[in-house]
């Protein structure tokens, strides 16, 4: 399984300082790696780079329209509890993120509610409660399994 991992997630954005600041403020820490053109923030077993908009489409030899919307996928983070969504819903609010559906309960047994952030990316915060995080706050869901899939 060790190729099977993301380490690093690199989102397209406007303003590597604004960007910064914002992911800053729900606990990312910004690294001393990078440049004018990326930044780096350390999360908990995850890397998130900051790649202004322009010079990613250069490096990935693509072009993203100017007016285009990020490419639709939601990143997630799973919380231990309905509050930990709320806490960190409503710090996500204060750093600068839109909201799009508030925190509530759904239709799969859970809680989550999604922002996006100052660029538009979209991101679930969920409580599962079928899902156990591990004693570092990650999620496992085979080493949470009683007996391996198929």
């Amino acid at each position: 399984m060790k190729d099977a991992r993301v380490c690093l997630v690199t989102l397209g954005i406007a303003d590597i300082a604004r960007s910064a600041a914002f992911y800053a403020a729900l606990g990312w820490q910004r690294t001393g790696a990078g440049n004018e053109s990326v930044a780096f923030l350390q999360g908990e077993g995850l890397v998130l780079g900051l790649f202004g908009r322009d010079d990613l489409a250069e490096d990935a030899h693509v072009a993203f329209p100017a007016d285009s919307p990020p490419a639709p996928i939601t990143l997630a983070i799973n919380m231990p509890s309905e509050a930990e969504v709320d806490r960190l819903y409503a710090a996500a609010l204060a750093a600068g993120a839109t909201a799009t559906k508030p925190p509530e309960k759904v239709f799969w047994g859970g809680y989550s509610g999604y922002f996006s952030d100052p660029d538009g990316h979209l991101w679930e915060l969920a409580h599962n409660p079928f899902f156990a995080l591990d004693e570092n706050g990650h999620l496992d869901l085979v080493g949470n399994q009683d007996e391996p899939s198929a």
